[in-house]
């Protein structure tokens, strides 16, 4: 998240969300209609018909009569619940690129069955969260103050009356602590966390985190560094902060570290970079941002870049800053990361 969240909050985050016709009148309407339409086609909710709470990241818990049948979520954590075999009505957040194929960020989720409020940061369509009766929104959170992610500060009050919110944190914490906790949520929405196909990924993650940390013993003086890029600047992430860097961190990789200083203005997250002065770090290896509202690694066209030891090596590959938070999807990160330390030779 480190690196893409100010980007999008510098290049997106002005798009206001906007007041929706006629949102009281739903508002007011919604609420009888929310008792009738619960449950109606949920299997999870079936799979109990006794009361559902859940305490959260932020320290909140929410409870309610029937495991949430009417289950909206930020894209990544719907995803991520849909490798658990919970399925959701409706999504927030990149879901679709331009061309109508599904984001990274969508995984394995079919689009074309949900409803989506919203695919680009500061878009929550109200109105059609509303007439989807929501029993509960699920999303992230990437600060101490656990704010939702994805949900417009301008409409968040409007949001906050329809259903309820659970936050699982990314901040400031290891990747398997995430990992863990979307399990349990998984598991309380009626997901087959038991089942082999998801035994056997966790065994997988495990697998691929011992991997990482041998190739990271193997080769200590192999430097990594954590980019993002955009049209004017170029972001090197530390470590701290960062669920899945201070998660491979642990397993013994050497990260660039950005002083301090020079990651205040990024709230702690990053270094800013201009292209001139993309060279600053000698970086063996380059993990970059894959995120659709970022410049893949292919189509940056800055002669700097190009001119980097780790780029014409050919050492360059892609990191996800915003994981989907299942054992399936973040068996690959570790494993790819591994092999390119296995690999790596020392350039910089």
């Amino acid at each position: 998240m480190s690196n893409a969240r100010a980007t999008l909050l510098s290049r997106r985050g002005i798009l206001a969300a906007g007041g929706a016709l006629g949102l009281g009148a739903v508002l007011t309407a919604c609420g009888d209609d929310k008792k009738k339409s619960r449950g109606s086609d949920s299997k999870s909710a079936a799979k109990s018909s006794g009361p559902w709470s859940f305490q959260d990241d932020r320290g909140t818990t929410v409870k309610l009569d029937k495991v949430p049948a009417n289950i909206v979520a930020f894209t990544g954590v719907a995803a991520a619940l849909h490798d658990y075999g919970v399925s959701v009505k409706g999504v927030f957040g990149p879901t679709k690129t331009q061309d109508g194929k599904p984001d990274v960020q969508a995984g394995d989720m079919d689009i074309t069955k949900v409803k989506v409020l919203g695919n680009v940061w500061g878009q929550f369509n109200v109105e059609q969260y509303a007439a989807l009766a929501p029993d509960v929104l699920l999303t992230t959170t990437f600060d101490a103050t656990g704010t939702l992610w994805y949900v417009p500060e301008e409409s968040k009050d409007k949001i906050a009356k329809l259903a309820p919110s659970v936050a699982i944190s990314a901040y400031d914490r290891k990747l398997d602590v995430s990992l863990a906790r979307m399990l349990e949520l998984a598991k309380s929405l009626g997901g087959d966390v038991t089942s082999a196909k998801v035994t056997d990924a966790k065994k997988r993650f495990e697998e691929a985190s011992a991997r990482l940390r041998a190739a990271a013993k193997a080769k200590p003086d192999i430097k990594v560094m954590a980019g993002s890029a955009s049209q004017d600047l170029f972001y090197v992430s530390g470590s701290n902060l960062s669920l899945d860097l201070e998660y491979f961190k642990a397993l013994g990789v050497n990260f660039i570290e950005p002083s301090e200083k020079a990651k205040a203005e990024g709230g702690g997250w990053y270094e800013g970079l201009s292209w001139e002065n993309v060279d600053k770090y000698g970086a063996d290896v380059i993990i970059m941002d894959d995120r659709s509202a970022t410049i893949q690694p292919a189509d940056i066209t800055e002669g700097t870049w190009k001119k980097l030891p780790a780029v014409k090596a050919g050492q360059v590959i892609p990191r996800s800053p915003e994981p989907i938070l299942s054992y399936d999807k973040c068996v690959a990160l570790v494993e790819n990361l591994a092999a390119a330390l296995e690999t790596a030779k020392k350039v910089a």
